[in-house]
């Protein structure tokens, strides 16, 4: 096994916001060198990394480049240039989760599709090249309302996602590549992240239920465990390992679910890397999915996945009506409850909904950690001077 520790062995890391800040967190503790490379010059990432290089994550030359100057190579984002990924593997550069791995993942379309042929269950979509094509399908009644519109491609944080009721709701939606899918009603969305490290070991953390702000699409609760029954945790879990499996992936995967109204498990979509619906983790677990991303991408043994604790954590973004240099206003009263630890990560400016920090509520009672949590979303507020 190759000595990563204290050693001139290194990381690379594509992307310097806050997953690879977390993710930093642990690589400094087993002392590992990690490079990153962002197209920002105040990335998160800047201040934990041994080396930081500014650069586009979609240009060839650039990620090839890089990943050139490390022996392992992972990214905290989905958008980038895959080609080079590609040639860096066969190279010799370990690129965990692989080029293969992201190609399809980076596509919704191309996702979707993979789910079909593995006989994974997902909501039923027709996929479009162009968004003018959803307007033809329902004048022809191939199509009906209502359905949720997705960007093939660059969608994130609820960008990139809409529910369609009327044909004027299609009005400036991005023109390319995109799917239609049925509007599923389902009572809950819940998300399992399961490790697998480079020998096949494979674990799963707890099932969490993800609470979502109606406006923006964005998470603004994961609990965890869920607030399911233990067949419905059972059956959402092997879900997640049957995709995993599928995708043969190495490092993390966070496989969000809908649970509909008559107990089906039908997959939304997965992310290869260290997840929101996974910061809990953090102050909750035993390893947290950060360092087991690191355990998983090093072929290192997997750790601990259960929970020591209920967690419940709430996602800091920025308030609607403020844009500029950040202020938490109230963050010492959020510290005086019982239980809470805040992660700012380091973004100076703010702007409505962007993922500014986190906050982790444990308690032995999760009814109670999730009170503190409502607690804690009426008290901090994400502004600007």
């Amino acid at each position: 096994m190759t000595n990563y520790f204290s050693t001139n062995f290194k990381l690379g890391i594509l992307g310097g916001g806050q997953l690879g800040k977390m993710m930093l967190y642990n690589t400094r503790k087993f002392d590992i060198y990690t490079a990153v490379l962002e197209a920002s010059e105040d990335a998160p990432c800047k201040i934990a990394c041994d080396e930081f290089h500014l650069g586009n994550l979609m240009d060839y030359d650039t990620v090839y480049n890089f990943g050139k100057r490390v022996n392992v190579l992972t990214f905290e984002i989905e958008n980038i240039n895959v080609d080079a990924l590609e040639t860096l593997e066969k190279e010799g550069v370990k690129v965990y989760p692989s080029s293969k791995t992201l190609r399809t993942i980076q596509n919704k379309a191309k996702q979707k599709l993979f789910y079909v042929d593995n006989n994974i269950p997902t909501a039923p979509f027709s996929r479009f090249a162009y968004l003018s094509e959803i307007e033809d399908a329902i004048n022809n009644g191939g199509l009906k309302f209502p359905f949720v519109w997705k960007a093939a491609q660059f969608g994130y944080d609820g960008n990139g996602v809409k529910i369609v009721r009327h044909l004027s709701d299609l009005e400036g939606l991005p023109k390319g590549e995109c799917i239609a899918e049925t509007l599923v009603p389902f009572k809950n969305e819940l998300a399992v992240i399961v490790a697998r490290n480079a020998s096949g070991e494979t674990k799963t953390y707890p099932v969490v239920e993800m609470e979502f702000h109606p406006e923006a699409n964005q998470v603004e609760y994961v609990i965890c465990p869920a607030r399911i029954s233990e067949e419905i945790a059972k059956k959402a879990e092997e879900v997640a390992l049957k995709t995993s499996k599928a995708f043969n992936h190495v490092g993390l995967l966070a496989v969000e679910m809908f649970l509909t109204e008559d107990d089906q498990i039908l997959i939304n979509e997965v992310a290869p890397r260290p997840h929101n619906s996974g910061h809990q983790t953090i102050e909750a677990s035993y390893t947290s999915q950060f360092e087991q991303h690191i355990r998983a991408i090093l072929d290192l043994p997997l750790g601990r996945t259960g929970s020591k604790v209920g967690g419940v954590m709430v996602n800091l973004v920025g308030a609607e009506g403020f844009t500029g240099d950040v202020v938490y206003e109230n963050i010492e009263k959020i510290m005086k409850m019982e239980g809470v630890t805040p992660h700012i990560y380091g973004k100076k400016q703010t702007r409505p909904f962007r993922k500014m920090g986190h906050v982790t509520i444990v308690n032995e009672n999760l009814s109670e950690a999730r009170r503190i949590a409502e607690a804690v979303k009426k008290t901090i507020k994400v502004i600007s001077i």
